[in-house]
């Protein structure tokens, strides 16, 4: 077996038992949802179904996760909440796994301390999207050099656009436009047609470092 061959057989069983692994997953909360109707919880119970970050299948031909393309930066989100949240509700708004605990706080009646990042979920869950105020979200990477490999990198996403910069011991900008590259193929950084769209985000980025008072890159290698 030459090498090319063995690392394709460790890509077929890596992915094979991962896939397995989330079939059990599957398995195990239908359990969990069973157990609640045979013991007539079902009515009074929450249930919050979410995942760590997305994993690579071979999309932009890369396994594992952590970088900020779509396939690891979403996350499942499904929520069932008897008489409050409407079965079959989908909701398309940015939101983030820090906004949990306040989420959690809230149905619980209990206030929120001032200083946690997050905004609670329930307007949302509840259909009161009027309520929400959240149009982009950030993101930063920062585990390089690491056993992942993954270059550090922070950015801003929105609905539309992604922007992301990559540091350290690089110097590079991505661009997407996620509604007309919604595979996020095609880097358009360096198109002009985009260069009042880059300095809006840049603006909104910056901000968003400040409010969550994230540290700034280092430029070169240390």
């Amino acid at each position: 077996m030459n090498m090319e061959e063995k690392m394709k057989w460790k890509y077929q069983r890596y992915i094979q038992d991962y896939l397995a692994c989330v079939s059990s997953v599957d398995d195990n909360v239908g359990r969990v949802l069973d157990y609640l109707d045979e013991s007539g919880l079902t009515e009074n119970t929450i249930v919050i179904y979410t995942s760590d970050q997305g994993f690579y299948l071979g999309e932009h031909r890369w396994f594992d996760k952590r970088f900020i393309y779509d396939e690891s930066f979403k996350t499942p989100l499904l929520i069932r909440w008897p008489h409050e949240i409407k079965p079959g509700t989908t909701n398309e708004e940015m939101v983030q796994n820090l906004d949990f605990a306040q989420t959690f706080l809230e149905a619980a009646q209990i206030e929120a301390p001032k200083d946690m990042q997050g905004e609670s979920l329930i307007p949302l869950l509840k259909g009161q999207n009027d309520a929400w105020t959240r149009d982009a979200v950030y993101y930063h990477y920062y585990e390089y050099p690491g056993s992942h490999i993954v270059k550090r990198h922070y950015g801003i996403v929105t609905k539309e656009f992604k922007l992301a910069h990559f540091y350290y011991d690089v110097d590079e900008w991505e661009l997407y436009d996620r509604k007309n590259d919604p595979q996020e193929l095609n880097n358009v950084f360096d198109d002009p047609a985009y260069a009042l769209t880059i300095d809006k985000l840049k603006t909104e980025l910056d901000e968003l470092r400040i409010k969550y008072k994230d540290s700034q890159e280092l430029d070169h290698a240390v």
